[in-house]
């Protein structure tokens, strides 16, 4: 995704995104009658899919083809399904703006955001309850108790690293701090890949979902150095060779890997600490097509949806799900992954990412060069 945008748009987004969760949050409806209600979890799959077919098209946001390989789901939801497919790229708390902003002139269907960001659009009123076919096979933490989201695949933060800019790859935080190369996450304003990368140094450094300064002090340590890139670290600028080292979410790192160079490109999951979570699905409770969005969330959680996933270096939420030998020879060793932890506060992080925007700009952000 592209993370990095003029940091007065980024706080304009968390401002909008907290003044509209004031206006929602005393009100589900957001303005539609009791009427207009609608228990879709009492749908067959048969209807939905029926009703889908009629709709005929399904539009996403933050779900583009090269993130975790879904176009090849939306591919296969056109030859199964017929249905027509258009995304805008965006990050988790521009979705929710989106979703808000438009209400009953809605443009987009379902999103794909953040874990912590599921919980806000449930708040705010914007979501749509659906719990698929699949209910039972997703974590209780991974999934609202009505599902309003649930999350469909993990990523764990990572080191991509350049050979052709860095003489020896860091493989741990000690190699990242006492580097001299610069270093990339994108805009922590925002994107919820960013903010978890802060939680991931937060975690080696001592802090936790709490106490996210020791992370926020290794980042402002790098700007002040002139470490810290305000690069967006996206394919084109990973392949145009103006990104260092970059902490992303692993299955973008293998992603981004295979797609420019895989000699080129060291992918490790850093040594001390590491952080795991899911990204979510969030369908709008004004969306166009609402069953298109279902049925698309159902093919996601699918035996072959949550494989396409895999494909694109991202894990599967449904833990039984049996991939094939070589989609998961396309994965990181399991031992990579011994110290990386998910979220164990998931409250605390909600309260913590809120805090994030203003910490980045004032302690960090003035230190870039």
């Amino acid at each position: 995704m592209s993370w990095i945008r003029n940091w007065k748009k980024g706080i304009i987004g968390v401002m909008t995104i907290s003044m509209l969760a004031a206006c929602s949050s005393n009100n589900s409806n957001n303005g539609l009658s009791a009427g207009e209600e609608t228990d879709y979890n009492q749908l067959t799959l048969a209807q939905i899919e029926e009703k889908a077919k009629v709709e005929g098209k399904v539009n996403s946001v933050g779900m583009p083809d090269t993130w975790a390989n879904w176009v090849e789901t939306w591919d296969e939801l056109g030859t199964k399904y017929n249905l027509q497919h258009s995304d805008t790229d965006m990050s988790s708390a521009e979705e929710l703006a989106k979703f808000a902003a438009e209400k009953k002139d809605a443009t987009a269907d379902i999103g794909d955001v953040g874990i912590a960001f599921g919980p806000i659009a449930k708040e705010q009123g914007l979501s749509l309850a659906y719990k698929t076919s699949y209910w039972d096979d997703i974590p209780a933490w991974a999934k609202d108790d009505n599902g309003d989201w649930i999350v469909g695949y993990t990523g764990t933060m990572s080191f991509i690293t350049d050979k052709n800019n860095v003489k020896n790859a860091p493989t741990s935080w000690a190699d990242l701090k006492n580097g001299n190369y610069k270093v990339s996450i994108g805009d922590a304003l925002t994107a919820n890949q960013a903010q978890f990368a802060i939680l991931a140094a937060a975690y080696a450094f001592g802090g936790n979902e709490k106490n996210i300064q020791p992370g926020i002090d290794f980042f402002a340590e790098l700007a002040k150095q002139g470490r810290l890139s305000a690069g967006d670290p996206s394919v084109a600028n990973l392949e145009k060779g103006e990104i260092d080292v970059a902490l992303v979410w692993d299955f973008n790192a293998l992603g981004y890997r295979k797609q420019i160079d895989e000699a080129r490109f060291d992918v490790t999951i850093p040594e001390e600490a590491s952080v795991t979570s899911g990204y979510a699905t969030i369908i709008n409770k004004y969306a166009k097509n609402p069953h298109a969005a279902m049925l698309a969330r159902e093919y996601i959680l699918s035996d072959e949806g949550q494989e396409n996933l895999a494909k694109g270096y991202a894990r599967p939420i449904r833990e039984n799900v049996k991939l094939s030998k070589e989609v998961q020879s396309l994965l990181l060793p399991n031992e990579m992954y011994k110290n990386a932890q998910p979220v164990s506060d998931q409250k605390a992080w909600e309260d913590t990412t809120k805090k994030i925007p203003q910490m980045w700009q004032e302690q960090v952000l003035i230190h870039v060069k």
